[in-house]
């Protein structure tokens, strides 16, 4: 073949190759088919399903499927003419895959003495060669003449066959073949099959019919064609093809992963593929598809001296030599250095010195280990640890309900309970922001002394109710734990504040609209009926405030903070504690008979109301409730209003019903206030009528408003007195604090 005609066919291949990338390697693609029957398909292959592939020349076709009914792959054909290519393994770090090509063959028949001449075209993608280094073409028949053209019709190469001169002989053996090499890698090719001579018509009908084919070199055996017949019917070759991504002088950007390269192919000129590095296997087109080989699990791919001294590295490995010699621990016939012993005084001394010095670290460490062990597991015994356990193996799958963490998880979670992760600080302790080993926020809360040893099983019954609850409008109590000198409580994290802190007009100037403050209000209504009347047990939460209702990022309320709740039994109907809450809060009937009762709870849901409603808070508001008790005697509910409620105009019949219902639940009187049942049926109530009146009638509600409720613009609405109160902390009956109260009457 001339220079010129050689120059001519790279320039025709170069042309017939380029295609522009299409989509960029991802880096996983969970929707893409993995696997095609027992081929594994990864880009840039990939079946037609959104962005699998790179381009069309790799794509697969999974729609077959063989007689088991087991998927098979194809390369995606352009043209309904074209010969099916089964594909049979796809090899990413070396740029090849191994396909099935059908038998090119031309069977003499006597009646027609035209049919003895055949052309068949196999077509492959613009990116795919057959390799001209791992194929041959072979030919087998009797008085044959076969020839492979190029796609321009540029003979490549050919051979001739010829049988024995025995003719009478019908052993298939006596058929010739031959076999020749390619010059150039080929893409789409023509098998030309000729009979040179006439066959006479008393031969086997077996020694009539040519096959010409390509094949990877030392896929079959002379053997294997012996039965020409069944070649004609079953018998497909297996070719290997290089293929490439780009064909610009580079890769075009589609080795993703750092640990790839780019190289150019050695069977397709002007073609460029993506390769892993030395050392690195895998798919270089995956951000992360090139994985560093352990050279050191395979003794071919290292070669060190002392296979136990192997040691791994990112795409290498590392010998090292035994004690007392040196050296690199590779064998010298691949240039290493090997292994020389040295011996001296000073290193012996050195080694002895180490191994006291190790010994005492090793006994000093364990000494510890087994005191902080000892320790926790007196700290959990004294916590009640193992009633706990006891109370929990007793209910069904109270593993999914409670969970008993260790003192090394939580200081984990904590980072060793570090001041950047507190969330808050209160009379009862202070709240962590923690982190879990599955990336799960919760606050774990602190107490700040230790308990009663008298109250461990209260505390532990108390943990064991609260732990079945389950309401959406609860912080949930995932667990606790009893390593550590007290008891520490997880609850599930909840991202946004408290509502007091959404009320505070100082830091919060758009504030939550009235329609979200109303139903945060129900939400929060129905966590506490929930709590007096659906529990298995009754609790009453005994600290109902702003500051214990918790809003997630959507303005979800959650009750949280049950340091201070009782259990209160079916067949109790108060119950006799030490006086305890927030001032403020506080039942006045409760503060003063020290009689605890689910009445208490609907009293500090009144306060919580007032505040929605006025914007004032109660613990800087000594006497809120009874300003605001007598602000509705003297008809002056709206200049209390907080003006960021009247600032939205709203429905003036719902703000007046919302106040009458706080107003009822802070009578002094707990026999006259409502049951939490009923102030969160109202609630839910008031929000359908709500509704109900704006899409009746949009218009005559904002005129409305606008008549009856105005603008605060001149008026602040609050009260020129106000005190602050801390909170009484501490568990039931461990703390006894007697406080005046300015007795309400709540509008009896």
């Amino acid at each position: 073949m001339g220079s010129t005609a050689l120059l001519l066919l790279k320039l025709a291949l170069l042309a017939a190759y380029y295609t522009p990338a299409a989509v960029p390697a991802p880096a996983r693609l969970a929707h893409c088919i993995q696997k095609c029957g027992n081929v594994d398909i990864s880009y840039p292959f990939g079946t037609k399903e959104g962005d699998c592939f790179k381009d069309r020349d790799f794509q697969i076709d999974c729609r077959q499927k063989n007689s088991n009914g087991q998927r098979t792959p194809y390369l995606a054909k352009e043209s309904h003419d074209d010969h099916d290519i089964e594909v049979l393994k796809i090899s990413e770090d070396t740029s090849e895959i191994y396909v099935s090509m059908p038998v090119s063959y031309v069977c003499y028949d006597p009646n027609n003495s035209t049919d003895y001449h055949q052309k068949d075209r196999f077509h492959m993608p613009s990116k795919f060669g057959i390799s001209n280094k791992k194929n041959k073409f072979f030919v087998r028949g009797c008085e044959t003449y076969a020839f492979l053209y190029d796609h321009k019709g540029k003979r490549l190469n050919g051979c001739d066959t010829r049988c024995s001169d025995d003719e009478s002989s019908s052993v298939t053996s006596n058929y010739g073949t031959c076999q020749s090499d390619f010059e150039l890698t080929v893409a789409n090719y023509t098998i030309n099959i000729i009979f040179y001579d006439r066959f006479d018509e008393s031969d086997s009908s077996v020694r009539r019919c040519s096959y010409a084919f390509v094949a990877q070199i030392g896929s079959f055996n002379d053997s294997d064609l012996n039965d020409l017949k069944k070649i004609r019917e079953t018998y497909r070759s297996t070719v290997v093809l290089d293929w490439a991504v780009h064909n610009t002088n580079s890769c075009g950007g589609a080795c993703k992963s750092n640990n790839a390269e780019c190289v150019p192919s050695e069977s397709v000129s002007g073609q460029y593929f993506c390769k892993c590095k030395q050392g690195f296997r895998g798919n270089p087109y995956r951000v992360d598809g090139c994985k560093d080989v352990d050279e050191c699990q395979d003794s071919n791919l290292n070669k060190c001296l002392h296979p136990k001294s192997c040691r791994n590295t990112d795409g290498d490995y590392k010998c090292s030599c035994p004690s007392g010699q040196k050296g690199n621990g590779r064998d010298q016939t691949v240039g290493g250095s090997g292994c020389s012993p040295i011996i001296t005084i000073p290193l012996v001394v050195t080694i002895v010195l180490l191994g006291v010095f190790t010994l005492v670290f090793i006994l000093c460490w364990a000494h510890k280990q087994r005191t902080s062990k000892q320790l926790r597991q007196r700290n959990f015994e004294q916590n009640g640890g193992n009633f706990l356990l006891q109370q929990l193996s007793q209910q069904q799958r109270y593993t999914d309900k409670m969970r008993i963490f260790t003192e090394v998880e939580l200081k984990n979670a904590t980072n060793n309970f570090d001041e950047t992760r507190i969330l808050g600080r209160g009379g009862q302790g202070t709240v962590y922001k923690g982190t879990l080993s599955d990336n799960t926020f919760v606050a774990i809360k602190k107490s700040r002394v230790g308990g009663d040893p008298r109250h461990i099983q209260s505390f532990i019954n108390e943990v064991f109710v609260l732990s079945q609850i389950n309401h959406r409008h609860v912080v949930k109590l995932l667990g606790c734990c009893l390593e550590t000198e007290v008891p520490l409580l997880v609850y599930e994290f909840v991202d946004n504040g408290s509502l007091l802190d959404h009320l505070d007009q100082s830091e919060n100037e758009c504030s939550i609209t009235w329609d979200t403050r109303l139903r945060i209000a129900t939400e929060t209504a129905g966590a506490i009926s929930y709590l007096l009347s659906s529990a298995s047990i009754p609790i009453i939460h005994r600290d109902i405030k702003s500051a214990n209702i918790l809003l997630d990022h959507n303005d979800t309320a959650k009750v949280s903070d049950f340091g201070a709740s009782r259990l209160v039994h079916l067949d109790e109907a108060q119950v006799a504690t030490i006086v305890q809450g927030t001032i403020g809060y506080l039942d006045p009937e409760y503060l003063q008979t020290g009689l605890l009762n689910e009445k208490s709870d609907v009293y500090s849901f009144g306060i919580v109301l007032v505040e929605l409603l006025t914007g004032n808070k109660a613990f800087e508001f000594n006497t809120l409730a009874k300003y605001f008790v007598s602000s509705m005697r003297e008809d002056r509910l709206w200049e209390i209003l907080d003006k960021r409620v009247l600032d939205q105009k709203k429905n003036a019949m719902i703000l007046k019903e919302v106040a009458s219902l706080a107003r009822r639940c802070i009578r002094v009187n707990g026999e006259e206030r409502p049951t939490m049942k009923e102030v969160a049926m109202e609630l839910e109530g008031l929000i359908t009528m709500g509704k109900h009146l704006q899409e009746k009638d949009k218009d005559m509600m904002v005129e409305e408003s606008e008549y009856l409720l105005g603008y605060c613009t001149n008026n602040d609405g609050y009260g020129s007195t106000s005190a602050s109160f801390s909170v009484i902390s501490g568990h039931d009956d461990s703390i006894q604090k007697h406080v005046t109260f300015d007795i309400i009457d709540g509008g009896r």
